[in-house]
């Protein structure tokens, strides 16, 4: 233990004087790094199976987790944003190598980060309250889709590394649960923005150009169960929804809106929201302030929905509900102001995900 700890320590994945970490969570790629190091046999360390995206499953968990699952063992105050700042500067330029080698200087960046969606000109917001009594009404009905244990998302992160440009890693990701409570998850690198072009993956702990639709991870695990938040059904009702959700972040203390929509996207990482499950989640979110309404949008995949807007700490975080539903559709954040040294402008996209049924 003494060895896997000093290791842990040169690894230094979070530095204290970090601008961007100070005590925040590790981003996925900084989680696969520390995981190879810590689980790589060539350091002679125990434990973990390696999958096809460099990823090591832990033993000790069953289901093998999804990427932030070593943030869950080691981080007990992580937050959901996947901000990449942890790519490694050589990793970076092997990239963007590889990007001008393969692509050409006629050829438009194939790792180009997704421009920030737009609000409809003129288009009428509809208040939160509204959409929470649209959700209800759809969940009171016959017909309303009901609760699905997995998730099938399609993300965007924007990994950056100080003095280089930034990259993007489009991901396509489905998860299904059998009844026996075992589950397979599929995960290909994909962007539907930009379809039959080269995607940049790390596949590997290596950025690289992938083609199109290249699967990452193709796996079926054996049987589990948990009782703990997310994997455990969320309640249907917005009180204990919140519980709930805080319980998933492993604090006792009350999320801030900005925490609540990253402890939502966790819980859509790991579920398919039936309609009364949305309605709670909708009315939890009227009832948190901090979102305005802002009026229409197309999101990624060519779906209308509203969109809601909270600005903090330098992140403008859209949330996009489908106006026919109060379903949720997807989850945007963008920087409100540059950053020379990481090569980012305001209106970036750090971050998007985009949840299907």
């Amino acid at each position: 233990m003494a060895d896997e700890l000093e290791l842990l320590r040169s690894a230094d994945p979070v530095p204290a004087d970090g601008p961007h970490f100070a005590d925040g969570p590790l981003d996925h790629n900084a989680e696969r790094r520390l995981e190879h190091l810590l689980r790589d046999p060539a350091n002679g360390l125990p434990g973990g199976r390696r999958d096809r995206r460099g990823l090591v499953r832990d033993r000790r968990d069953p289901e093998g987790g999804r990427p932030g699952h070593v943030r869950d063992l080691l981080l007990p105050g992580r937050r959901r944003l996947r901000l990449a700042w942890g790519v490694v500067a050589t990793a970076v330029v092997a990239a963007l190598t590889l990007t001008l080698l393969l692509s050409g200087p006629s050829t438009p960046p194939a790792v180009a980060a997704p421009r920030p969606l737009v609000v409809e000109s003129g288009s009428t917001p509809v208040p939160l309250h509204r959409m929470a009594e649209l959700a209800s009404a759809v969940a009171g009905s016959d017909d309303a889709p009901r609760l699905r244990k997995g998730t099938h998302v399609r993300s965007w992160s924007l990994g950056m590394s100080e003095g280089k440009p930034p990259i993007t890693l489009p991901e396509e990701r489905i998860v299904r649960w059998r009844a026996d409570d075992s589950h397979t998850e599929l995960v290909v690198a994909t962007d539907p923005g930009h379809p039959g072009r080269p995607v940049l993956s790390d596949e590997g702990g290596e950025p690289h150009l992938v083609d199109d639709g290249h699967v990452l991870l193709d796996r079926t695990y054996p049987p589990s169960w948990s009782d703990a938040p997310p994997k455990s059904p969320p309640p249907r009702d917005p009180a204990r929804l919140r519980a709930y959700l805080m319980e998933a972040q492993y604090t006792d203390t009350p999320l801030t809106t900005p925490e609540l929509l990253d402890a939502m996207a966790t819980l859509l990482d790991n579920w398919t929201l039936g309609a009364r499950e949305s309605a709670a989640l909708t009315r939890l979110l009227a009832g948190a302030g901090g979102l305005r309404p802002v009026g229409r949008v197309t999101d990624r995949l060519g779906r209308d929905g509203q969109a809601y807007v909270n600005d903090s700490r330098g992140v403008r975080r859209m949330l996009i509900m489908d106006p026919a539903t109060g379903a949720v559709l997807g989850l945007e954040s963008t920087l409100t102001a540059p950053d020379p040294v990481y090569g980012v402008e305001e209106g970036d996209v750090m971050s998007y995900s985009a949840w299907m049924r």
